[in-house]
């Protein structure tokens, strides 16, 4: 694998884990018993430590596309010599034949005796 692959993909697992915390980290905006408390929010500061996750949380989703298709261009075909058409050699468009079953020879049949006519 390539070094700048990996560094990438690195990167890219470590903004992962800072998304998820920073996604757990903020508050939900919904209509729950935080709601309440928005007025009490806005004071202290609180709302802009909400806008700067918000936007950071942005940011880490931009950085993870970003190096994805980076990551993905790194990768390059040297040394893949894979082929991933799909060829098919040798084959006959005919069905191939199954052995036939053994003939059975019939067994001789038994002599019945004659009946008298009567």
């Amino acid at each position: 694998m390539n070094a700048i692959f990996t560094i990438l993909v690195v990167l890219i697992v470590i903004a992962a884990i800072l998304l998820i915390l920073v996604v757990l980290l903020q508050n939900g905006k919904g209509e729950g018993m935080a709601s309440n408390f928005i007025a009490g929010n806005q004071t202290l500061g609180v709302r802009q430590t909400a806008d700067f996750l918000e936007k950071f949380t942005w940011g880490l989703v931009t950085f993870i596309l970003v190096v994805s298709v980076i990551a993905s261009f790194t990768t390059g075909t040297t040394g893949a010599d894979i082929d991933v058409t799909n060829k098919i050699e040798n084959v006959t468009t005919s069905q191939p034949e199954f052995p036939s079953a053994p003939i059975q020879q019939e067994a001789p049949a038994a002599e019945v005796p004659a009946t008298p006519a009567n």
